[in-house]
C-alpha cells in the first residue's frame, strides 16, 4: 500500500480526536500535499498551527463499541512505519503545509510496542533531524511508566484519552478499559511536567517534558452518562492532574456497532454547551453542582448554563453595577471577564449608569433584567416575570457552534 493511500485511511481514522478538530483546505493542484489529515491546534503560546494529523495505525487489540478502529470494525486497515511517518511530516514542514505533528495510534500487539513506535516517531524527528516543530502524541495509557517518561522528553503535548467518566461506562462499552489505569498515566505526566519546571527553575538547562502540558477527551452521547458524571469527571480531572483542557466529542453512529450505542448522534447543542459549562468552571468559579444540580443532571439545551443557573437563582440578583465583587458580576448573564474588568475599572472613578454597557459591547437586553445601577433600569421588573425565559432564549437551531482546538 502507497504512503498516500495509507494517508487516506489513517487521517480519516484520526478524524475523532476533538483536540484537533478542523481540517484545514487541502492544496489542489500540488501533487505533492496531500488534502487529507490537515488540522488546526493551539499551541502552548496561544498560536493557532496547522498540524498533520493522523494516526500511526488504525489496527487495535480494543474492541471499545463508540471507536470506528475498534477490532470487530469492518473498516480498512493500515499502519506506518516509523520512517514513513517521520519522512511525511519532514516533507509537508519543509513545504510550510504544516507546522507539526499530532500522532495517535490504535493499539497493536501491545501497549508497549505501540508507545515505542510512537516515541520513536518522536524522538526521531527531534534528534535525527533536529525538527523544531511542535508534537502532540497521543500516550497508550497501559504503556509502562517508563515509555511515558521518554515520549515526554521529545514533544510538546502529551495526553490520554480518558473517553467516559467512570468506570461503569468504559465496562460497558469499552471493555478491557481500566480507569485506574488512564489515570496513573495522567499522574505520571503530570509529575513529569511539574519535576521539569522545578529543575528548569534551577537550571535553565534542565530538558523540557511535555512543555505544553496534558488535555484528554471525553465521548458525549455513545451512553448514558449524564452532563453532571462527565462534568465531574472533568472538574476532578483538573484538581488532580492539572489538565490545560478537557475536550467533548459527540459520538458519531457507527454501522455495525451494536446495541451497546445509539443508533443516532447527540443533539450537536450538548458538546457545546458542555464546553461553556467546562468554561464557566475553570474561569467564572462555578462548581459542578451549580451547573447541574441532582434534579437536573443534564445542561438545558436550549440556554447557555450561565442563564440558566441564573434563572434558578432570581434571588442572587439584581447585582449592583457600582458594588458587586468580581465573582458576584462574573455570573450576570452576558457579562465575560473582559466586561467585569471594564467595569471594575471604570466604577472607580465614577458611578455607572445602565447607558455604560452600550460602550462594553455585551449584549445588553440580557444583562439588563439581572443588574442595578446608578440611573433607573425599567427591565428589572423582568427578573420576576414568569416569561423572562421566553424572552431571553434563543432557538437552538441559531447556537453559535465553535469546533474546539489544541
Amino acid at each position: 500500500m502507497d504512503t498516500r493511500r495509507k494517508l487516506a485511511i489513517l487521517a480519516d481514522a484520526a478524524r475523532f480526536d476533538a483536540p484537533c478538530a478542523r481540517r484545514l483546505p487541502g492544496a489542489p493542484g500540488e501533487s505533492s500535499v496531500p488534502d487529507q489529515g490537515i488540522c488546526h491546534a493551539i499551541a502552548a503560546d496561544g498560536r493557532t498551527v496547522a498540524l498533520l494529523k493522523v494516526l500511526l495505525t488504525n489496527h487495535c487489540i480494543h474492541d471499545c463499541a463508540y471507536c470506528v478502529n475498534r477490532r470487530s470494525a469492518d473498516v480498512e486497515r493500515a499502519r506506518f512505519t516509523v520512517t514513513e511517518i517521520v519522512r511525511l511530516t519532514l516533507d509537508l514542514f519543509r513545504q510550510g503545509v504544516i507546522e507539526g505533528l499530532f500522532l495517535s495510534s490504535g493499539v497493536m500487539r501491545s501497549a508497549d510496542f505501540t508507545m515505542e513506535q510512537l516515541t520513536d516517531v518522536a524522538r526521531t524527528l527531534r534528534r535525527d533531524h533536529g525538527f523544531a516543530g511542535y508534537i502532540h502524541l497521543k500516550a497508550i495509557p497501559e504503556a509502562s511508566p517508563e515509555l511515558l517518561t521518554e515520549a515526554g522528553k521529545w514533544v510538546d503535548r502529551l495526553s490520554v484519552n480518558v473517553e467516559l467518566p467512570t468506570q461503569r461506562h468504559l465496562d460497558a462499552i469499552a471493555p478491557g478499559r481500566r480507569l485506574v489505569t488512564i489515570t496513573r498515566a495522567m499522574d505520571r505526566i503530570r509529575d513529569g511536567i511539574a519535576e521539569a519546571h522545578e529543575a528548569q527553575r534551577r537550571s535553565v538547562r534542565a530538558p523540557s517534558f511535555a512543555p505544553a502540558g496534558q488535555v484528554t477527551q471525553m465521548v458525549v452521547g455513545a451512553d448514558d452518562a449524564t452532563d453532571a458524571q462527565i462534568l465531574g469527571t472533568s472538574a476532578a480531572l483538573y484538581e488532580r492532574q492539572r489538565l490545560r483542557r478537557v475536550y467533548y466529542g459527540s459520538y458519531v453512529p457507527i454501522v455495525g456497532a451494536g446495541d451497546a450505542v445509539p443508533d443516532a448522534a447527540p443533539p450537536a447543542a450538548r458538546e457545546h454547551r458542555l464546553y461553556q459549562a467546562d468554561w464557566l468552571l475553570r474561569h467564572y468559579g462555578f462548581a459542578v453542582d451549580e451547573l447541574v444540580p441532582d434534579d437536573a443532571p443534564n445542561l438545558d439545551l436550549d440556554l447557555d448554563p450561565k442563564l440558566a443557573w441564573a434563572l434558578r437563582h432570581r434571588d442572587a440578583f439584581p447585582a449592583d453595577l457600582n458594588r458587586a465583587t468580581r465573582r458576584e458580576l462574573l455570573r450576570v448573564p452576558g457579562l465575560g471577564r473582559m466586561a467585569v474588568e471594564r467595569i471594575l475599572t471604570a466604577r472607580r472613578w465614577r458611578r455607572l449608569r445602565t447607558t455604560d454597557l452600550l460602550t462594553l459591547h455585551v449584549p445588553v437586553a440580557r444583562v439588563l433584567p439581572f443588574v442595578h445601577a446608578a440611573d433607573p433600569n425599567p427591565a428589572l421588573r423582568l427578573l420576576d416575570a414568569p416569561d423572562l425565559r421566553d424572552r431571553l432564549v434563543r432557538p437552538r437551531d441559531q447556537l453559535d457552534l465553535f469546533a474546539a482546538a489544541g
